[in-house]
């Protein structure tokens, strides 16, 4: 089973004040117009234009911030439709990145007791998140949901919101996707780490705070370290990079108090490989590419 082809139109270019272009790629997410994001931002920034600030990739879109006293509107313009031809021309749709395993204790009793505490403003006011996501996809069961979760891989699409929140898109033909709406009421509590769902994308909630996504598991270790004590932090304090790919781990208590640990002990380090995400293998046959790259994490 495959994507059907996905065919972008040029982008749509605006301005924001005086000191943001906005680059709209698609009025929604797909697997090529994330690509077509972050192919843009990479060579943008390997461009290292003068008078560019940040260049900050989304799902569907690009948005640049600059100094119009250095580098003129009209010439950032010419420039970014310029790289965006580029992309178009590619022959080959790769991205150089990496996967990542990221351990979940699935139906642990924290996420457990913010949903009972929060279900009056829930869809199901009578069972957990998952029973409810269960439910919206046809399954049978939560361990089946939970299976379907972490069984395929997911493309981090962009990072942001909070501090270094991931937003995920699933590796899979969009028929076999898992979507679960939002709380009809947002939570004022979420727990650190949480692993929540909305729509079509995965989270995971870089610290406590409030939250809308539905919720299914708790992270085993950090993805957002200011002090920077652990050594894949020591670059930067947001783990999670757009572009990542990301196979979550169900791991039980005792495996995720012994992860516990090692992060209060400062030796923990995630599992991750170099891999190419190949679009146009993922999307013709994304069976074959996720088998590549799980074959890759695990050293086969």
């Amino acid at each position: 089973m495959s994507h059907a082809p996905q065919h972008l139109d040029a982008a749509r270019y605006t301005w924001g004040g005086d000191e943001f272009l906005f680059v709209e790629i698609s009025e929604s997410m797909s697997l090529a117009a994330n690509f077509k994001a972050n192919a843009m931002a990479t060579r943008l920034t390997a461009r290292a234009v003068d008078g560019v600030v940040d260049i900050c990739p989304a799902n569907a879109s690009l948005l640049l911030r600059f100094d119009p006293d250095t580098v003129p509107p009209d010439r950032l313009e010419a420039l970014v439709r310029e790289v965006e031809e580029e992309v178009a021309q590619l022959s080959e749709q790769t991205l150089e990145t990496r996967i990542i395993e990221i351990p979940v204790w699935y139906d642990d009793p924290y996420t457990r007791e913010t949903g009972a505490r929060f279900r009056k403003g829930h869809q199901r006011p009578d069972g957990t998140d998952l029973d409810f996501a269960a439910e919206e996809n046809g399954l049978s069961s939560p361990q089946e949901f939970i299976r379907k979760h972490h069984e395929s891989p997911w493309l981090v699409s962009m990072v942001g919101f909070v501090a270094g929140l991931p937003f995920m898109f699933q590796i899979v033909p969009q028929e076999e996707q898992l979507e679960v709406p939002k709380y009809l009421s947002p939570r004022t509590d979420t727990p650190p780490l949480t692993v929540g769902h909305g729509g079509c994308f995965a989270c995971i909630y870089s610290v406590r705070g409030a939250g809308g996504y539905q919720m299914f598991g708790i992270a085993a270790a950090p993805i957002f370290d200011p002090a920077q004590k652990l050594e894949d932090f020591s670059d930067f304090m947001i783990f999670f990079r757009p572009g990542d790919i990301v196979k979550f781990k169900p791991v039980d208590e005792d495996e995720y108090r012994a992860i516990q640990a090692e992060v209060d002990a400062g030796t923990f380090t995630y599992r991750q490989v170099p891999v190419t995400f190949d679009l146009q293998k993922a999307l013709t046959d994304p069976t074959a590419h996720n088998r590549d790259i799980l074959e890759k994490l695990n050293g086969i």
